[in-house]
């Protein structure tokens, strides 16, 4: 159809051979290729070129609209490709949504501003749920324990695990805490994930858990530590999206963290947008502020 086109915008086989660097035999033997397929001639051969037929004229209507369209396809592709369109969906964990995510959204934003960027909040499993259906790009989730996926796992950073302490309780002023000195206290615990984490290092230290209170919002762990409840184990994110003045926060010892990690569809990296978030997690996308209490 394009050759047709070429063909008819210059009125000649020698002069569209010549436009397209083809030869004229080969543009010829096209031709009669594409007037076999419609059943009917397309050009009538004359002395100084060709002239159409009333079906090469209906079909050359149809060909300028494919050129057309495939134009916009490629102008579409490379504005894709430079980031000057398109949309990234990222679902997030509520401290990454909290500290990471706007980081990351708004460092796309400022390099890419016609980056249409978009977040929602939901817990690891949902978000991975979530990525599997397509209803989003780029999950930021975090686990304790590497774990097998059929999904595309881009590790981002370590997220240290701290103790949560009240600011009057009697180890607040130690500067790394035994989790052992801690066997007598009531705890808070969290989401599934991180209660098990919690419970793998407390039985590690020789005890296990008096588990008081329940609760997956930091705010309302920091809120139950400092009115003196219970103690408890945050990550650093929570902490810095949040950290209540009633709080002291003391790294364990011997250490203890969890893992984030952007997670893609398999094969899906390579898209531009979800290829450059991954690289801004990576580096600035990925800090935090530097705090060991």
């Amino acid at each position: 159809m394009l050759l047709f086109r070429e063909i008819a915008r210059h009125g000649s086989l020698s002069a569209a051979a010549r436009a397209l660097g083809w030869t004229q035999p080969a543009i010829s033997q096209h031709l009669r290729g594409l007037e076999r397929e419609v059943a009917q001639p397309l050009v009538v051969r004359e002395a100084t070129g060709v002239r159409l037929t009333d079906a090469g004229t209906a079909l050359l209507r149809h060909a300028d609209a494919l050129a057309a369209r495939l134009a916009a396809a490629e102008d579409e592709l490379a504005m894709l490709a430079d980031l000057r369109s398109g949309r990234l969906r990222i679902a997030a964990f509520p401290s990454a949504a909290a500290t990471v995510a706007p980081r990351l959204m708004t460092e796309l934003t400022r390099r890419y501003p016609d980056l249409d960027v978009r977040l929602v909040e939901v817990e690891p499993p949902e978000a991975l749920g979530l990525l599997r259906a397509g209803d989003c790009d780029l999950a930021i989730v975090f686990d304790h324990a590497p774990a097998d996926t059929d999904l595309a796992v881009h590790p981002v950073r370590d997220d240290p695990v701290r103790v949560v302490l009240a600011a009057d309780h009697p180890l607040a002023a130690q500067r790394t805490v035994d989790l052992a000195k801690l066997a007598r206290d009531r705890w808070i615990a969290g989401c599934a994930r991180c209660r098990d984490h919690l419970l793998r290092l407390s039985r590690r230290a020789g005890f296990e858990p008096d588990i008081r209170h329940e609760t997956d919002d930091y705010v309302v762990v920091q809120n139950l530590v400092a009115a003196g409840f219970a103690v408890a184990l945050l990550p650093r994110l929570a902490l810095d999206a949040f950290t209540h003045p009633g709080v002291s926060v003391a790294p364990v010892r011997g250490g203890a963290s969890r893992v984030v990690s952007a997670v893609t569809v398999a094969g899906s990296d390579g898209v531009p947008a979800i290829k450059a978030a991954i690289g801004l997690l990576r580096t600035a996308g990925g800090r935090t502020r530097s705090a060991s209490r």
